[in-house]
């Protein structure tokens, strides 16, 4: 009995202490896997691992939606790999407008910082929700789904927003339509938008096709 017990105690002993690690800075010169990075030597971590500025400044919003979108993913912040979890700031000039898009990887939660921000989402239902905010009002949008940000004010807005995962994935409904080179039959069959339409749209996004 003696034994068993002792077996038994190891067994769990060994097995807590095998599941311990602290953290898993991201070591950058390794390839990304679906299990995310490889873990940086101990030894060279340092305290900047674990930091980030890169979101104290403004995104340049001068561009077709006006908006900007400056991440702390993994690939940015290598201290958040293996923790579930990522931030980025999100810049509206008057008029911008972060397009429908969506995580496939991470849910998203919205803290307003700055002006007022119109947010929605689509349900898999194509039940929409959508709510206006100002500083510091919240907005949750589930993994997966289409959502969006539109400056709903007239001047400067800004937000940051928080993912479950270093890593949450991005595809913008618009340029996945009209900035890549899908032919153009293709994309009328499929969203129902006359050839003029298309054409244009794939001008302004870069699309070609």
């Amino acid at each position: 009995m003696l034994h068993i017990l002792f077996l038994v105690g190891s067994l769990l002993f060994s097995t807590t202490n095998a599941g311990v690690q602290d953290f898993c800075v991201a070591d950058l010169t390794a390839p990304d896997t679906p299990a995310g990075y490889h873990c940086k030597n101990p030894a060279n971590v340092t305290a900047a691992d674990f930091a980030y500025s890169g979101l104290s400044i403004a995104g340049n919003t001068t561009n077709i939606i006006s908006a900007a979108v400056t991440p702390a993913f993994v690939a940015q912040f290598p201290g958040v790999n293996g923790l579930g979890l990522s931030i980025a700031r999100l810049d509206l000039a008057p008029g911008g407008v972060i397009p429908f898009h969506t995580h496939p990887g991470a849910s998203e939660i919205l803290v307003v910082s700055r002006g007022a921000i119109l947010a929605g989402f689509v349900s898999s239902a194509n039940s929409v929700y959508v709510k206006a905010l100002k500083k510091g009002e919240v907005m949750v949008f589930p993994q997966g789904l289409l959502h969006f940000q539109v400056n709903a004010g007239k001047s400067h807005a800004n937000a940051f927003v928080s993912f479950n995962s270093p890593n949450p994935g991005l595809q913008i409904l618009d340029f996945a339509l009209f900035a890549n080179n899908l032919p153009s039959s293709l994309v009328e069959k499929t969203t129902f938008l006359d050839h003029a339409q298309v054409k244009k749209l794939k001008a302004i996004l870069g699309g070609s096709g």
